[in-house]
C-alpha cells in the first residue's frame, strides 16, 4: 500500500446503498474522476446537480473522514493501469480465452482488496489474535472454505483454534467464550443472518469479534469489534464455487497470518518448523 487507493473500487461497490443525491454524485465521480479531484465541495455538488452538502454526506456513507480523503483515493486509483473490468465466460470458449479472463478477475479482486485495506482496523485485528486465548473462525457455504483454511493456518502457529459450518455447534461453542477469546465471522455478503446471531451471542459473553464483509455496513459488521473488507468482486454468472469472493477472503487470511507470524518471529517459525517435521515424520 504505498499509496492511498480504493477511491473508485468503494465508490462502485456502494453505489446501490446510496440514497438517491448520494447515488447521482457517486455516477459523476465515476463518470469524470480526473475532473472530480480539481473540484471543491460545492463546485462539485453544482457540476453533478446535486449540493455541497450532498458531497459531505456521500463521504460520510463511504466511511470517509471527509472529502479531502475522497479525493486522494480516486487520485490513488487514477496513477494505476487502466482497470480492464471482471469478465465473465462464454459458451463453448477456448481454453486461453478462460484462462486469461480467470486470471485477470483474481488479480483485480486482490488488488482492490488491498485497495480498500484498513491498515489500522489490519493491525487490531492482528494484535487481537496475537493475544487471543482462543480462536473460532464461522463461514457457511463457500465461506466455510475460508474458515476451515485459517483453522488450519493459525493452527500450524499453536492457536486454540476451532472453525464451524453448523450454526448450533457454533453456538455451543461460543456460548463458553470470553474476553480473552475471538470470534471471526465470515461472510462475503455481510448479510448471513447465521453469521450475525453468531457474533451477537459471541459480544455478550465478552468476546472480541471481528468480522470479514464486501465493503459497508451490514448485519454482520454490525456486530464486530474490528471490521475487515474484501473487494465486491463481481461474480461471474457461473461463480463456481464463488470464485472471486472466495479468493479475497483466502487473500485477506493470508495477510492476516503473515502479518501476525512477523509480529511474533521467533517463537512462530518454531511452532511453524516443528508441525513441518511432524508431516515428515508421518512420511518416513
Amino acid at each position: 500500500m504505498n499509496s492511498v487507493k480504493g477511491g473508485l473500487v468503494i465508490l462502485n461497490e456502494m453505489l446501490e446503498t446510496l440514497t438517491p443525491s448520494e447515488k447521482k454524485l457517486a455516477e459523476y465521480i465515476i463518470a469524470h474522476p480526473k475532473e472530480s479531484i480539481r473540484l471543491t465541495a460545492s463546485t462539485l455538488g453544482e457540476k453533478s446537480q446535486t449540493s455541497g452538502a450532498a458531497v459531505i454526506r456521500l463521504c460520510k456513507s463511504l466511511g470517509f473522514n471527509g472529502f479531502q480523503e475522497l479525493k486522494i483515493r480516486v487520485a490513488g486509483d487514477l496513477q494505476g493501469d487502466p482497470v480492464i473490468g471482471y469478465r465473465d465466460i462464454e459458451p463453448n470458449e477456448e481454453y486461453k480465452e478462460i484462462i486469461a479472463k480467470m486470471t485477470s478477475n483474481t488479480i483485480q479482486t486482490i488488488q482492490e482488496t488491498i485497495d480498500i485495506m484498513n491498515e489500522d482496523s489490519l493491525k487490531a485485528a492482528v494484535e487481537a489474535l496475537i493475544q487471543a486465548k482462543s480462536i473460532v473462525f464461522i463461514g457457511f457455504g463457500a465461506s466455510y472454505i475460508s474458515a476451515i483454511d485459517a483453522e488450519q493456518k493459525f493452527l500450524r502457529v499453536n492457536k486454540d483454534v476451532q472453525s464451524f459450518s453448523d450454526v448450533h455447534i457454533a453456538a455451543t461453542a461460543i456460548a463458553n467464550k470470553g474476553p480473552e477469546d475471538v470470534i471471526v465471522g465470515i461472510s462475503f455478503s455481510g448479510q448471513t443472518k447465521g453469521v450475525a446471531k453468531l457474533l451477537e451471542l459471541a459480544k455478550q459473553k465478552g468476546s472480541t469479534t471481528i468480522s470479514m464483509t464486501k465493503y459497508g455496513q451490514s448485519i454482520v459488521s454490525d456486530h464486530a469489534d474490528i471490521q475487515l473488507h474484501t473487494s465486491a468482486a463481481k461474480e461471474a454468472t457461473f461463480r463456481s464455487g464463488a470464485t472471486s469472493s472466495r479468493i479475497a477472503q483466502l487473500h485477506l487470511i493470508d495477510i492476516l497470518f503473515m502479518c501476525l507470524v512477523s509480529q511474533e518471529y521467533d517463537e512462530m517459525i518454531e511452532y511453524i518448523d516443528a508441525t513441518r517435521e511432524a508431516v515428515a515424520f508421518l512420511k518416513e
